[in-house]
């Protein structure tokens, strides 16, 4: 099972530059005092903003991986649905072989308002510059 399916995070739309997701809030994903925990709301925007960068690699010879996230959370979640988005801003190449990507990324509850927002980066690397800066093949060897 993937992260993805214990969360219950479902997909809406997929496509290279929008990734539309949604969660139900559920207790089993609320902090202590009842709210839904950040790092549950951060977890569906993380995978939005990486099956966007999933959709702009080539498996064949490419790995996506998410690099940083910067987030505000707003408001606390309470019930109903999660509604994360995740939008492509930018593309740069750093290395050769190396490309880094910017996503503007929002949580929105079902009446719409904002429960978290911000931007996460991506980046999307050969499977060679990998092997050259790890050292070791796809399995960790």
């Amino acid at each position: 099972m993937l992260f993805e399916d214990a969360l219950g995070i479902r997909k809406v739309a997929v496509s290279k530059d929008r990734v539309e997701l949604e969660m139900d809030i559920v207790p089993t994903l609320f902090q202590p005092h009842g709210f839904l925990h950040g790092g549950a709301t951060l977890s569906l925007l993380e995978t939005a903003a990486s099956m966007g960068a999933d959709e702009r690699a080539d498996f064949t010879y490419e790995m996506s991986f998410g690099t940083r996230a910067d987030i505000r959370h707003r408001k606390p979640g309470k019930r109903g649905v999660l509604h994360g988005v995740a939008e492509f801003l930018d593309e740069e190449e750093y290395a050769p072989g190396a490309r880094r990507q910017t996503w503007r990324v929002t949580a929105r509850d079902d009446a719409g308002d904002v429960v978290s927002e911000g931007t996460f980066q991506t980046k999307i690397v050969t499977i060679e510059y990998f092997e050259r800066k790890n050292h070791s093949g796809r399995d960790g060897r």
